[in-house]
């Protein structure tokens, strides 16, 4: 299976993604480590453009072909990234799921983006106002809705593996 990870930065996303692989003992791909490991590699001297997802894709592939679950994390915010995740499990034919991860109270998730660490060395962390001005394309009713809010990650777990085994094709 393939679990689609997407939500703005600050939403809890990463979080949310690694405790569930964890959880399932999931193979985790980060398209956030993928961008910084290119930008620290000097090979781009540009904006890395689609590059990470383009290498995130490939590197889920190749753990699903081995018959592993992949949980894949990224903002998602265009329609084209979440059609081309969508279409890397088409292509090894395994089942996949879009879960959408938001933040409702918007306090807590401006002072999440505010405050928060960066776990990719050398990884600078978007701005609230980068945030919140950021294009993101509406995901319309395909994905599982996640709301960190008020929820532990225990509980948001739980009820993110009690709604994907209820959403077998």
């Amino acid at each position: 299976m393939l679990i689609i990870f997407g939500g703005l930065p600050g939403s809890g996303k990463t979080t949310t993604a690694q405790a569930l692989a964890k959880q399932l003992k999931a193979m985790y791909v980060r398209v956030d480590t993928i961008e910084q490991a290119l930008r620290n590699s000097d090979v781009l001297k540009a904006d890395e453009g689609p590059a990470g997802y383009m290498i995130a894709y490939g590197v889920a592939g190749d753990n699903l072909r081995l018959g592993q679950t992949v949980v894949a994390d990224s903002v998602n915010s265009i329609r084209i990234t979440r059609d081309a995740w969508l279409s890397v499990a088409k292509r090894v034919d395994v089942r996949a799921v879009e879960v959408e991860v938001i933040c409702s109270d918007k306090a807590e998730h401006r002072r999440r983006v505010e405050t928060r660490m960066t776990d990719v060395e050398g990884l600078v962390k978007p701005t609230w106002d980068k945030t919140v001005n950021r294009h993101y394309d509406d995901w319309g009713t395909r994905p599982l809705v996640v709301d960190t809010a008020h929820k532990s990650v225990e509980d948001l777990i739980a009820e993110l593996i009690v709604r994907l085994a209820l959403n077998q094709e």
